[in-house]
């Protein structure tokens, strides 16, 4: 489900970016690059360490050298997440054998049914190389904090749902924060900008 909070505004405020900083790079006097709006100067994404889908820890210096993408929401999700998730999964195909180079990190907002077997199993029907990341709710508060991200439980008929923002993290090979990707964009936006990550 879409987010309450518009893409980068939480981050902005969390982490006292100006505006100037994630605004769209389309925007800018000098030539287009990214799709995403880009983190300038890119600055030290957060450090986090959760349980992870394969049995191991989750931390982006697990992934260092690697491009991380991290995204966060829940295997229950009926709309935003599956669509973000296999889009993702058509941006690493469009990569091609520099796909082994970028990581997905998909960190749960819903640590009371997303356990590691649960994400493991979701996950791995858009490709098997995704991970998911979990843990307790208050570890899972922390990282949405950190990053700016919005999750809000909502009630529903015999259960429940997330309203949560929808928006990805791209952070390159040194652990930075480069860039913020709005939801909605297509498999080959993401594949647009990875390339140009990778080669940076």
């Amino acid at each position: 489900m879409r987010a309450p909070v518009p893409a980068g505004l939480g981050l902005a405020l969390a982490l006292g970016v100006g505006a100037s900083a994630l605004a769209p790079s389309r925007a800018r006097a000098e030539p287009p690059e990214l799709f995403a709006g880009v983190f300038d100067p890119p600055r030290e994404a957060p450090a986090f360490s959760l349980g992870g889908s394969d049995g191991q820890p989750i931390s982006l210096e697990r992934f260092r050298g690697k491009i991380v993408v991290l995204a966060f929401g829940f295997t229950s999700c009926p709309d935003v997440c599956p669509t973000t998730l296999a889009t993702l999964a058509g941006a690493r195909r469009a990569l091609g054998p520099a796909a082994a180079d970028v990581q997905v990190v998909y960190v749960t907002v819903d640590p009371q049914r997303d356990d590691a077997k649960r994400m493991r199993e979701y996950l791995v029907a858009f490709d098997p190389a995704f991970l998911g990341a979990t843990g307790s709710a208050e570890d899972l508060a922390k990282v949405r904090e950190a990053y700016g991200v919005a999750a809000e439980r909502v009630a529903r008929a015999k259960t429940y749902a997330f309203s949560h923002s929808s928006f990805t993290y791209l952070v390159d090979r040194t652990g930075k924060l480069r860039a913020l990707m709005p939801y909605g964009h297509a498999a080959n936006d993401y594949a647009h900008d990875l390339r140009i990550l990778l080669g940076s």
